[in-house]
């Protein structure tokens, strides 16, 4: 795998031009120790080798995925100055350029007026829709669907609000009957919508949901950490698009631009349709909140010290990159989503596997053929480990053999979960090294099964 480095050119130049801006101070001696910072440096080369190959096309597993060479240029860049998007005063640029990216990021969603900023990932940024959502309707019963992210049954133990999983129908979809039983008790304050589950990549149905919100009246929130950029795809489902038609009917939305954003690390965005949430961030704060007028970005987010490198980043990527349909960002979404619905063709056709879920977005779920529940997970264990070994990266979910049973008459179940095998195939390059990915999967699981018989 060879690690793009053509870019350091133009970090090179951009320091440069940076520097010119601070040209009218002294300068100050710098006393490092370049030859031991280089020793330090090449141990750390060395070590980081031990690592899965997350940027390569053969990484099928979890949910990682390169950032754009823009954005690592212009984090590192942001780093000689190292900013601090509290407040105005310790990260001037980086703040104004936080607000315009996550303007932009609520307008890909249809909100021109949004309240939003930038968080260190999805944990964070639902953390805060829900200790809203806690504000307006203290006490109440925050509800989410059995395969939504774990975060939301966590976070709302953290924020004293009680938490009910609902659970879920055939295609790992909130149940709605479900979620109308306990919405009749008149204990529901929140309802979580997933856009994208992290197991599967499902998306809840959003606009039967947001009836039910005009019936009972509750607050809804969107959960699209991995899911919200693929409203500018042009090749969803109709069920799929109708979700994403709606979701700006919803109050609160969480997406991760460190997911499909192209971002490093950690970079999450959290937004509010009404922008009259922000009194309920209201604090003070006597020796940040002074050299502007302007709104500080700590005065409307729980954290307070936060990388105006990652809103740098996100900001140059937008630039380079804008967030509009039938674009180059558009584009390699699509991709991605076309590079799924052909690798669940093949799986679908050929007779070792068993498929239960046509993929909404970019994620696939499988598992191979087998007569019992104990047998399938077996295998799926087997055919990921070996798969490994040959330099293809897979992942494993354990599925809820509940939602399996209607689908898989043939199989004996003894068990609450089965083992099946999963792959974001969350790079656009997947669908040109769809061929080579499948060839490996193909021998590996014949390698597999051929042991088992």
């Amino acid at each position: 795998m060879q690690l793009e480095d053509q870019s350091l050119e133009i970090l090179a130049e951009s320091l440069k031009k940076l520097e010119k801006g601070f040209s009218a101070l002294p300068d100050v001696a710098n006393h490092y120790d370049y030859a031991a910072i280089r020793k330090v440096m090449l141990e750390v080369a060395d070590k980081m080798q031990d690592n899965y190959p997350y940027a390569h096309p053969f990484y099928a597993g979890q949910m990682l995925k390169p950032p754009h060479p823009v954005a690592r240029l212009a984090y590192m860049l942001s780093l000689w100055i190292n900013p601090n998007n509290h407040a105005i005063d310790g990260g001037r640029a980086s703040s104004r350029l936080e607000k315009e990216a996550v303007a932009e990021i609520a307008r890909m969603f249809g909100w021109e007026t949004a309240l939003g900023h930038l968080c260190s990932g999805g944990t964070m940024a639902n953390l805060e829709a829900l200790w809203v959502a806690g504000k307006l309707n203290p006490g109440k019963l925050v509800v989410a669907s059995e395969v939504a992210h774990y975060t939301h049954s966590r976070i709302s133990e953290v924020l004293k609000l009680p938490f009910q999983s609902i659970p879920c129908d055939s295609y790992c979809r909130m149940d709605l009957e479900a979620l109308e039983k306990v919405l009749k008790t008149g204990r529901v304050g929140t309802v979580v919508a997933t856009i994208g589950t992290t197991a599967a990549g499902c998306i809840d149905p959003l606009p039967e949901i947001l009836k039910l919100k005009e019936k009972y009246g509750f607050r809804l929130h969107a959960d699209s950490a991995y899911g919200g950029y693929f409203i500018l795809a042009d090749n969803l489902s109709p069920a799929t698009r109708q979700a994403y038609a709606v979701l700006k009917q919803v109050d609160s939305i969480v997406v991760d631009p460190h997911k499909h954003g192209l971002q490093p690390f950690g970079c999450g965005c959290v937004l509010f349709r009404d922008p009259g949430v922000g009194v309920l961030y209201k604090h003070e704060s006597p020796y940040t909140y002074f050299s502007s007028k302007e709104l500080h970005l700590g005065e409307i987010s729980l954290e307070c010290s936060r990388p105006g490198a990652a809103a740098v980043a996100l900001w140059a990527t937008q630039k380079l990159l804008p967030m509009t349909p039938g674009g180059e960002f558009a584009i390699a979404l699509s991709k991605s989503r076309r590079a799924a619905i052909e690798f669940y063709r093949r799986l679908s056709q050929d007779p070792r596997f068993k498929t239960f879920l046509e993929p909404q977005l970019d994620i696939v779920v499988w598992a191979p053929r087998a007569d019992t529940q104990s047998q399938i997970s077996a295998m799926s264990q087997a055919i990921f480990e070996t798969a490994a070994q040959h330099d293809l990266h897979l992942a494993v979910f354990k599925y809820p053999a509940r939602l399996l049973k209607s689908s898989w008459p043939e199989v004996q179940f003894d068990s609450e979960f089965v083992t099946c095998l999963r792959s974001c195939l969350m790079k656009p390059e997947h669908l040109d090294w769809l061929d080579r990915i499948w060839k490996i999967l193909d021998s590996v699981t014949d390698e597999v099964m051929g042991k088992a018989k």
